[in-house]
């Protein structure tokens, strides 16, 4: 690098677990080129417990931790906090781009601080859409505000790009890289050493992996979806049901009435990703509403029944690798036992090509982050 070039600073912004998981391998392949780039991470802390896990799995050290996680937080102190703390973090360390991910608050009112300071912003795993704003809530609008005030666009599939494209933004701005939760998946999976027999899973019986924590599931979904796990385990002799159950009450408060201490249903605190990337490739069914399980198991080859009635991720619909079922009981409890059922079903779903990518996707990203002009 001549004398007259300096390198180039990028900071990476994540606060929740998910994001964690997604941004990690992307955070390492931009420390594998210290002569090009200065890499600082900070972190939110929108999810505190959860997300020091991935770090620690990691081994990422946050150069800015607001650590702003407070009990039973709303949208507006969460929004204002990160969007105001932020600002101290950019005129601190004075980036030359910040890199946020998908459709979190912290993502949205991080995009937005660095329009604010007049930053080019990054968004990884841009243009998804549901085109429901309140499906998911409120991570459909999230989404849609980091790609308005975005500047490059790293968009995980044909459909996503199509998307912005639609939407009117600017071509050359938009690639096309899959999706960086592949490379995460591929490389715990690859170094995973995690011990699973804590749960005192049953060799001989099926296991179905169930996680359900999103907003707009809050009530009468999960009482509906709880419903379901247990008329399943009730009538399938052979299988076993393990949750790991999110922190927020409104989930842990019905899911414990519910399920709690019923024979074949594991309820366990939330996992760390190492042990649930684990978990996941014992299971042979999946039931989730998390989009980065519709985007990780079919990598695994396991079929995911989703447990919401409408998902930006449309492609692995299409390709067969997740059917949608939302959460009405006699649903859910018809399409998992069809795959119980009938093994041809089973096997098409599970063999179907993952359409999220070949765990490549940070490489990719970085080769875009090698032209931004320091």
């Amino acid at each position: 690098m001549d004398n007259f070039e300096r390198k180039i600073k990028v900071l990476t912004v994540f606060g929740t677990r998910p994001e964690a998981i997604k941004m990690a391998p992307l955070v390492l392949e931009i420390g594998k080129y210290p002569d090009i780039f200065e890499n600082l991470v900070c972190v939110t802390a929108q999810h505190r417990q959860m997300l020091d896990q991935v770090l620690d799995l990691f081994k990422i050290k946050p150069d800015y931790d607001l650590n702003i996680m407070k009990e039973n937080q709303d949208l507006w102190s969460l929004t204002s906090n990160v969007l105001m703390e932020m600002k101290k973090v950019y005129e601190q360390s004075k980036p030359d781009v910040v890199l946020v991910h998908g459709d979190t608050t912290t993502s949205m009112a991080a995009a937005l601080s660095a329009f604010y300071a007049r930053i080019p912003v990054g968004h990884v795993e841009a243009g998804l859409r549901t085109f429901d704003k309140n499906y998911p809530f409120p991570e459909e609008i999230n989404r849609v505000y980091v790609d308005a005030v975005c500047d490059y666009y790293f968009a995980p599939t044909d459909t996503s790009v199509k998307n912005l494209i639609d939407a009117g933004f600017k071509k050359e701005n938009i690639y096309k890289t899959g999706n960086t939760v592949i490379d995460a998946l591929f490389h715990t999976v690859e170094n995973n050493s995690a011990d699973l027999s804590y749960l005192g899973l049953n060799p001989d019986l099926k296991t179905i992996l169930v996680t359900a924590h999103r907003r707009e599931n809050f009530g009468e979904p999960i009482i509906n979806i709880c419903k379901a796990i247990k008329q399943l385990v009730n009538t399938n002799k052979d299988i076993q049901v393990v949750y790991p159950v999110h922190l927020n009450p409104n989930i842990q408060k019905p899911v414990y009435e519910m399920l709690g201490g019923k024979e074949r249903i594991i309820l366990t605190k939330p996992m760390d990703y190492e042990p649930f990337c684990a978990l996941m490739k014992k299971s042979h069914i999946i039931l989730s509403d998390s989009g980065g399980v519709q985007e990780e198991a079919p990598s695994l080859g396991k079929p995911v029944l989703v447990l919401r009635s409408t998902t930006e991720r449309p492609e692995a619909v299409k390709c067969g690798t997740v059917k949608l079922v939302g959460t009405n009981p006699m649903d859910i409890i018809s399409s998992t036992q069809l795959l119980l059922d009938n093994e041809r079903k089973y096997k098409k779903m599970s063999e179907a090509v993952n359409p999220y990518g070949d765990g490549k996707a940070c490489q990719r990203i970085v080769e875009v982050l090698k032209g931004i002009k320091a």
